[in-house]
C-alpha cells in the first residue's frame, strides 16, 4: 500500500478534473449508488477539539476518511482541519493507498462549489464576494475561476488585517459584509462563525450562496432570511442532523446537489436566489483520492 504526503497529492490534483469528478461522486450517492452513513464524530473538548470518521462504498470506489477538525487552531501555526483517507479495492477490501487529506479536503470542497455553481449562478455572473479570508476563501477563488469570469472579487473578514492582505494578494476588494455582498453574483460564505455573518436582506434577486461552514448542529453561517431561498445541499440526510443554518431555519431542501448532476430533479430557474450548503461528504473525498491514485498509476512507467 503506498502513502502519499501532501505534495505528491498536489503535484496531481487539479481543478478542471476535481470539478468533473465531484459531478460524477454527488450524482452516483444521490443515484443511491453509494453506501454512506452519516459521518461519526466524537467530541473530544466542545468548541475546540472533535474526531470525524467518514466511510463510503461503491462499486468503483470503497474507503474511510478520518478528519480532526480543531477549530482551537484557528490563528496558530497549525491548520484546523487535518485528515487521513485510506483508499480500498471495492471488491477484496485490499488496502490500495493511503494519503494525506487535508489538500483533498481543500479542494474538494471548493470544487463541489465550483461544480453546483456552474448550474445555479445567474447569466452573466460577474461579480465574487467572499465572507471569509482563510484557506477556504482561497480554494473557492480558484476553483470557480474554472466556471465563470470574475470582473470584482470583495472580501471580508472577521478580521480586517486578514481581509486587506487577501485583497491584496488576489486583486480583491476589502469591505465591510454587507458592502461586499450587495449586488454579488455569487457570495461564498467560509468562516468559522457560530452566529449568521450572512443576511438573506443582502441579496440581491438572483444571486447564488456557496456556504461551506457552520457544520455543527448549533452552529449558523446565515440567517433565516437567507436560508428561505432555494435550497440545494450535498446530503439531506446529513444536513438535517449536522447542519445548524438548516436545523435552525427550518428550511425546506429543494434538492441534493447530485439530483441536479444526474437529472433526476430539474434545476431552479436561472433568475432564482439560491443557497448551497455544503457539509462535505466521503464519497467527495473518496474520489477526490481515487483520481491521485489513478494519475500515478497513468504516470507509472509500463
Amino acid at each position: 500500500m503506498m502513502y502519499l504526503d501532501e505534495e505528491r497529492v498536489r503535484a496531481v490534483l487539479n481543478y478542471p478534473a476535481l470539478i468533473d469528478a465531484m459531478e460524477t461522486a454527488l450524482s452516483a450517492f444521490s443515484s443511491g449508488r453509494i453506501r454512506h452513513p452519516v459521518r461519526s464524530i466524537v467530541t473530544i473538548e466542545p468548541d475546540a477539539r472533535f474526531l470525524g470518521i467518514m466511510p463510503a462504498a461503491g462499486d468503483d470506489v470503497m474507503g474511510v476518511k478520518l478528519v480532526a477538525f480543531y477549530p482551537a487552531n484557528e490563528g496558530s501555526p497549525y491548520p484546523t482541519h487535518n485528515g487521513t483517507i485510506v483508499l480500498m479495492e471495492t471488491h477484496t477490501g485490499v488496502p490500495i493507498a493511503a494519503m494525506d487529506g487535508r489538500l483533498i479536503t481543500e479542494m474538494r470542497t471548493a470544487a463541489v462549489s465550483a461544480a453546483v455553481t456552474k448550474w445555479l449562478m445567474p447569466d452573466g455572473a460577474r461579480t465574487l464576494a467572499l465572507l471569509g479570508s482563510g484557506v477556504q476563501a482561497q480554494a473557492h477563488l480558484e476553483a470557480l475561476s474554472h466556471v465563470a469570469r470574475f470582473d470584482q472579487i470583495r472580501v471580508w473578514s472577521r478580521t480586517p488585517e486578514h481581509a486587506a492582505r487577501f485583497a491584496e494578494t488576489n486583486g480583491a476588494r476589502a469591505m465591510d459584509a454587507e458592502s461586499a455582498v450587495r449586488g454579488a453574483d455569487v457570495v461564498v460564505v467560509a468562516t468559522s462563525s457560530r452566529q449568521p455573518v450572512l443576511r438573506g436582506a443582502w441579496l440581491k434577486p438572483g444571486a447564488h450562496v456557496n456556504a461551506v461552514g457552520a457544520n455543527r448542529s448549533e452552529w449558523r453561517e446565515l440567517d433565516d432570511d437567507a436560508m428561505r431561498n432555494t435550497l440545494v445541499v450535498d446530503s439531506r440526510e446529513a444536513m438535517l442532523e449536522e447542519s445548524g443554518d438548516v436545523i435552525g431555519s427550518g428550511a425546506t431542501i429543494y434538492c441534493e446537489a447530485g439530483e441536479l448532476f444526474n437529472g433526476s430533479v430539474p434545476p431552479p430557474p436561472r433568475s432564482a436566489t439560491t443557497v448551497f450548503k455544503s457539509g462535505g461528504l466521503a464519497v467527495e473525498d473518496l474520489y477526490a483520492a481515487k483520481l491521485v491514485v489513478d494519475e500515478y498509476a497513468r504516470r507509472a512507467p509500463a
